[in-house]
């Protein structure tokens, strides 16, 4: 089992019981979503942006404009942090204090390079693509020569990172166990649902099988 090095950037300190480092964990986490929140500084305000990635081992991708503040500042940074959560559940308690929720969560801590290579920059753009929707950059129209030079990719290695779980039930006082108060878990997932087809495509464009099987695999 390889597991990231625990160090001061890195280890979960509140509710360190429910962390992992292991790698394996971290990637499923990464991989069961395509949905980051990356943190920057930008004339010394703090701002939190989402945006998607697509993973190839340990490399996350991720692009924008040429001009994406985001993406510049890290860049100058040369660091950064992307934070990733699921939402499994509400634990919801007898008591108002111990309210909580199921969840899956990862941070990453990386260093940052513009990608510059234009094989290695569209195969990130195919992957981020992928990391979406399984085997859709089949499907599409490849960028041209114009939108792939407005585009700017940012490969981040993972140096290290954490993840931290909850999947459990209601930890509730022992005082409140035989109280009249309902307590338990309300499970949540996000689901797929039927392709609306855009309803101005040609005669006879039928929904590709990389969007009709991940419809099926997210139902």
């Amino acid at each position: 089992m390889c597991n990231h090095s625990v160090s001061a950037l890195n280890k979960v300190v509140r509710g360190s019981k429910r962390a992992t480092y292991e790698k394996d964990t971290v990637y499923q986490i990464l991989d069961d979503t395509f949905m980051c929140n990356i943190g920057y500084v930008w004339e010394n305000n703090a701002i939190v942006i989402p945006t998607a990635y697509g993973r190839d081992k340990d490399i996350i991708y991720i692009h924008g404009s040429l001009k994406n503040r985001m993406m510049r500042g890290i860049l100058e940074t040369g660091k950064v942090c992307l934070s990733i959560t699921h939402l499994d559940g509400l634990v919801l308690a007898r008591s108002a204090f111990h309210h909580s929720a199921n969840y899956r969560s990862v941070n990453v801590f990386g260093s940052v390079r513009e990608v510059q290579d234009a094989d290695e920059k569209m195969k990130a753009l195919e992957c981020i693509m992928n990391h979406m929707v399984a085997g859709h950059w089949e499907s599409v129209r490849k960028p041209n020569k114009k939108e792939f030079d407005a585009t700017l990719v940012i490969a981040v290695t993972i140096d290290t990172a954490s993840a931290k779980i909850r999947a459990e039930g209601v930890i509730d006082e022992k005082s409140d166990m035989n109280s009249d108060y309902w307590a338990g878990v309300v499970p949540i997932k996000q689901v797929a649902g039927r392709p609306e087809s855009d309803e101005k495509l040609a005669k006879g464009i039928v929904i590709p099988d990389s969007v009709l099987t991940y419809v099926a695999n997210n139902r």
